[in-house]
């Protein structure tokens, strides 16, 4: 390759760890287009994902400002070389694109190109994507940049070959990220039916008990007001309990953003929610934490949901603290309450009751381990430890 064995072995190395520290598709196929660039050092990359309609479900592009992007107009349609490298699969390396039957054009805000390369990404027999280079760069030995000539400098073989080798790495990064997009789509979906089941248990059973106390309570005012009088006091109670569900559903059901607030943020938000909506005192401390993978933010928000959920809806705690911080090479979420606790050798029978097993199978699920300490009359203490941060 032009850059010299060791150089390029690097380069190639970077390009592929790259890709594969990502998860979501979107961060994924933006890393495959500036790695494809770098590497062959060209002026202009883009990625394709096609949709089932003779358009691109994603495209995304690198060397292009974003104002002059917004210029071109709309995402292009499947028609000439896209089209070929799509439907034919097969790698397209041209001297100049444009004189090239095949060409049709393009919008008066899109930058000229002249040299390209592209080729088909593909996982298996289905193709998911285009990905193609143009107006590769010149320079001269010692990498010193010279005149670009009539028609490009061109794209070579090997250039082909090392793209090829991306392209096959970039199908396992892509259909590995859209695996991990489902699993959070299914996790996201069990977690709405946990909540419809618990809502349909909890405050569907408090509203038609709120309910019955208040139609006994209409029949008592006149012939027996004291007991219509604590009738109404129940039903008081009964309407906060199912308020408290309700705002226990919502902060599950809308969780702040992970991916724009991060876990330190987005803890804080929702803990100054419930210290506003609970009698008791909630409160955070998070320091010397950075940013976590996803999987692992998500995990150490939901435990922190479900443990607050317990100690504000069962202990009859006044005071909730958590706090978020670092252990070594780990990072540490704790969970505090001075409510009623219970007796650990129970925990068998309580533990679904208290979503432990669920809190235990998310610290499992990222490589970390959950710990409950708990003294009947003397609060609760629940902590995730996990890698990372």
């Amino acid at each position: 390759m032009s850059q010299g064995p060791r150089s390029g072995l690097a380069a190639v190395s970077s390009a592929l760890l790259a890709m594969s520290r990502h998860l979501e598709v979107r961060d994924v196929l933006k890393t495959i287009v500036a790695s494809a660039r770098e590497l062959l050092d060209a002026e202009y990359a883009a990625l394709g994902v096609p949709d089932d309609h003779g358009g691109f479900a994603q495209f995304v592009v690198d060397g292009i400002g974003e104002e002059q992007w917004k210029a071109i107009g709309p995402l292009p349609r499947q028609h000439g070389i896209l089209a070929a490298m799509l439907h034919e699969a097969k790698p397209e390396r041209l001297a100049d694109v444009r004189k090239d039957p095949r060409f049709e054009g393009w919008p008066s805000a899109h930058p000229e190109m002249s040299d390209f390369l592209g080729l088909p990404i593909r996982d298996g027999d289905e193709v998911i994507g285009a990905l193609f280079l143009a107006n590769k760069r010149c320079s001269a030995e010692g990498g010193a940049p010279r005149p670009k000539p009539q028609g490009g400098c061109g794209f070579t073989e090997d250039d082909e070959e090392l793209l090829s080798i991306l392209a096959q790495h970039a199908a396992i990064a892509l259909t590995n990220a859209r695996l991990y997009e489902r699993s959070r789509e299914l996790t996201i979906a069990e977690e709405r039916s946990r909540l419809a089941h618990e809502l349909h248990d909890a405050v569907s059973q408090k509203l038609f008990s709120l309910r019955l106390t208040a139609q006994a309570a209409a029949t008592l005012v006149d012939r027996d007001p004291s007991r219509a009088k604590g009738e109404l006091q129940q039903v008081a109670a009964l309407a906060a309990e199912a308020a408290d569900e309700l705002r226990a559903a919502v902060v599950e059901l809308r969780p702040a953003a992970l991916d724009e607030d991060g876990l330190v943020a987005t803890l804080r938000t929702q803990i100054q929610v419930l210290d506003r909506a609970h009698s008791a005192r909630v409160t955070f401390t998070g320091h010397g934490v950075r940013a976590l993978p996803a999987a692992q933010e998500e995990a150490f928000l939901r435990v922190a949901q479900e443990a607050l959920h317990n100690a504000l809806r069962h202990s009859g705690a006044e005071h909730v603290d958590v706090t978020l911080h670092k252990r070594g090479p780990d990072t540490v979420l704790r969970v505090t309450d001075d409510g009623s606790g219970f007796d650990p050798t129970t925990v068998r029978r309580l533990g679904r009751h208290l979503g432990l097993v669920s809190m235990r199978d998310r610290a499992g699920g990222i490589g970390g381990s959950l710990t409950v300490e708990s003294v009947p009359g003397k609060g609760t203490t629940i902590e995730l430890e996990a890698p990372g941060g």
